[in-house]
């Protein structure tokens, strides 16, 4: 039984508009892929849990033996089930997994921030106590988690798209073009810097005064769909938890991969741990 907290969650991702959104993600993350690739053997047993509309599954299931997705949200399982009909989905709490079978599986993922949707402690636990029990020894979980104490933000912009809007109205003018394109950058710059100015001011007002960001841990509220109720932990809260629950660290790498990650900017960590031998 959800408690209150999650149930409002649940309502948000079991919404048709919201399915349908994930569902039409595609993608793995850089890091994902390293990880994926660096921790999963070919011919896994697999657990995707909070798969969502399925962005991972393509990926994990090419390495699988026997891949199976679980969602809480029964209208993303049914969006799953539309894309993969061959593929296992359930709808199922994450917080209770005891339907699976001890050591059933060499690896277990739970991508995009979803264990952070997991809110009550108590709930947390009996998750990462599941996942343990049904890891064969030394099998593998990979999620990732948002990090409190983030507070600086970084608004990107598309350089080779400013590169090809300077070369449609340079002509074939080598110089025109490259002033241009430096102008474009100048003014493309100057504007990510002041967004990302006033992003990270207002996330330092809403975070600093906040129990949260000081202790390591807690309960914040995420924008996303209209906010979203989310857990946030720093590294080694989140590795004290896991070891006594007697996962071994393997790795922590940050959102912004392959560049190197900041506490203060990195908006979740990517942890692998393994369940010990």
């Amino acid at each position: 039984m959800l408690d209150p907290t999650a149930e409002t969650n649940l309502q948000t991702y079991d919404s048709p508009e919201v399915a349908r959104y994930y569902a039409s993600l595609v993608y793995v993350t850089p890091c994902e892929r390293l990880l994926f690739d660096s921790y999963i053997k070919p011919e896994s047993n697999i657990l995707d849990l909070g798969v969502g509309g399925g962005r991972t599954t393509a990926y994990l299931a090419s390495r699988a033996s026997r891949y199976v997705g679980v969602d809480y949200a029964p209208a993303m399982i049914k969006a799953c089930q539309a894309k993969f009909p061959d593929l296992d989905f359930r709808v199922m709490d994450a917080a209770d997994l005891s339907v699976f079978q001890k050591e059933s599986f060499d690896a277990v993922v739970f991508a995009f921030n979803g264990i952070d949707f997991v809110l009550s402690a108590d709930a947390r636990r009996a998750c990462l106590e599941h996942v343990h029990r049904l890891l064969k020894p030394n099998g593998c979980l990979i999620f990732s988690s948002h990090n409190p104490r983030a507070i600086l933000v970084w608004r990107g912009w598309n350089r080779e798209r400013l590169r090809r809007i300077a070369g449609r109205f340079s002509g074939r003018s080598v110089y025109l073009n490259a002033m241009l394109f430096a102008g474009l950058t100048s003014a493309r710059s100057t504007i990510a810097l002041v967004q990302s100015a006033w992003a990270s001011l207002q996330r330092f007002f809403k975070r600093v005064v906040s129990k949260t960001f000081w202790l390591g841990e807690g309960v914040l509220a995420d924008t996303a769909h209209g906010g979203l109720l989310t857990h946030y932990w720093i590294p080694a809260r989140t590795v004290d938890v896991l070891t006594g629950l007697h996962f071994r660290i393997e790795r922590i790498v940050g959102n912004e991969y392959p560049h190197p990650h900041c506490v203060l900017s990195t908006d979740w960590y990517y942890y692998v741990f393994a369940k010990r031998g």
